[in-house]
């Protein structure tokens, strides 16, 4: 951590944010239909959406996002993301969240995968509060339903202490609550303790390749001991103690109530909150087939909701210049629409949003074809933006991390941050 300080000292990397909000549009979001209309193309891909106005002149968003488009002077887009994933979800799932293209070799989490940006995040600066650094919710989305976790999400080389705290519940149930955050009744405070030494008491010193692995447990042990005697967590979980009138803001759903939840672990001094938008790839914005009823009916009113009210929320209580929000998914859809309504996977050219914590407002860096096929103008990579999350939060993309087996590695060495993006 010291070395990292060095490294953003030397760099002169200003930080313009103190936590980050990321909402993981898990499957490959529809770029031609939400961010970057192809009015004038084909029928064949243009689709069926119209092109609304933003609160930023000539730029447009498509018309299920009316909510969102009212808040483009505070959001910035990219439109000419790219990079060399196209079949496998897990694959592009970790190449978009850690800059790092390991090509079309899926298959799920390891514990030699890069990082998550929460599990850096949540090391390098760590809460000022008793809270846990990095939460994710509300699914550990698999590789297909019944498949393994998809990589991009845990510590991987950091260890399992980087894991983010999992909230696994809907928070849109009535019954929503996180017992385990809670001690049991018959264990006071004095008894609590006292279990605490006596595990310290038994841990031998580190030293053989076992002991490793008990390092890990170690540091997950300390975790729920932090979690257990932290009332600001506690309190962080009781969304019944919002207003109704924000719940509603949000979208009365599993995904809204989550993008509420991020930010009330935000504003409790969580340092990244992620929101992976489906259970598993296929569940939500994988589109292969009708794409325009299920984004209509489905997908876009409760992005546009959720999205719009944590922009509105964040920025009403103060905390939007200093929280970074991203939005955005592994890759885009195809421009031709298949025969079966819906498009296909596209990482040639895709799009995402972001906005505050350093964030340039009402900017739209790159553009793509005629057709939104490739990039036209100014084409980015996954590890350009994952170094430009890094450079808003303080963090140079050559920063030098230690795995547990004290090996060095790069962040993304290869990334470089959009500087035209940032204020």
């Amino acid at each position: 951590m010291l070395r990292a300080e060095e490294s953003r000292n030397r760099s002169g990397t200003h930080t313009t944010a103190d936590a980050c909000i990321l909402v993981f549009l898990d499957g490959g979001p529809s770029h031609l239909d939400m961010w970057d209309l192809k009015p004038d193309a084909p029928a064949e891909i243009r689709g069926e959406f119209k092109p609304i106005a933003t609160t930023v002149p000539g730029v447009q968003f498509g018309e299920h996002l009316p909510r969102m488009a009212r808040h483009m002077h505070r959001a910035a887009l990219i439109r000419s993301a790219h990079h060399g994933v196209n079949n496998s979800h897990a694959a592009a799932v970790y190449c978009g969240l850690t800059g790092h293209d390991r090509g079309e070799n899926g298959g799920g989490a390891k514990p030699t995968d890069h990082p998550a940006i929460g599990s850096v995040l949540g090391m390098l600066r760590p809460p000022d509060r008793p809270v846990v650094p990095y939460v994710a919710l509300p699914f550990v989305t698999q590789e297909g339903a019944g498949g393994p976790p998809q990589p991009g999400f845990f510590g991987g080389w950091l260890g399992k202490p980087r894991d983010p705290l999992w909230v696994l519940r809907n928070p849109n149930a009535a019954d929503f609550g996180m017992p385990e955050l809670t001690m049991n009744p018959d264990l006071d405070p004095t008894r609590f303790n006292a279990r605490r030494q006596l595990i310290a008491h038994l841990q031998s010193p580190a030293g053989s390749l076992a002991d490793r692995a008990l390092q890990d447990m170690d540091g997950v042990c300390a975790k729920a001991y932090d979690l257990l005697t932290s009332p600001a967590m506690q309190q962080a979980v009781r969304i019944d103690r919002e207003d109704p009138k924000t719940r509603d803001a949000y979208g009365r759903n599993i995904y809204g109530q989550s993008v509420l939840l991020a930010r009330r672990m935000i504003e409790a001094g969580s340092r990244a909150a992620c929101i992976s938008w489906a259970p598993d790839a296929n569940a939500t914005w994988d589109t292969h087939g009708g794409n325009f009823k299920k984004l209509k009916n489905e997908l876009l009113p409760q992005l546009d909701s959720a999205i719009s009210a944590l922009l509105t929320d964040l920025s009403d209580r103060g905390m939007l210049d200093r929280t970074l929000v991203v939005v955005m998914g592994e890759f885009g859809r195809s421009p031709k629409i298949n025969a079966g309504a819906g498009r296909d996977h596209w990482n040639f050219c895709y799009s995402l949003m972001m906005a505050g914590g350093g964030i340039r407002p009402g900017y739209v860096h790159g553009a793509s074809d005629k057709i939104g096929a490739k990039p036209s103008r100014n084409p980015v990579t996954p590890a350009d933006i994952v170094a430009t999350i890094y450079a808003c939060l303080g963090i140079p993309a050559d920063t030098e991390l230690k795995d547990r087996f004290d090996r060095p590695s790069l962040l993304v060495p290869w990334g470089r941050p959009i500087a035209e993006m940032m204020t």
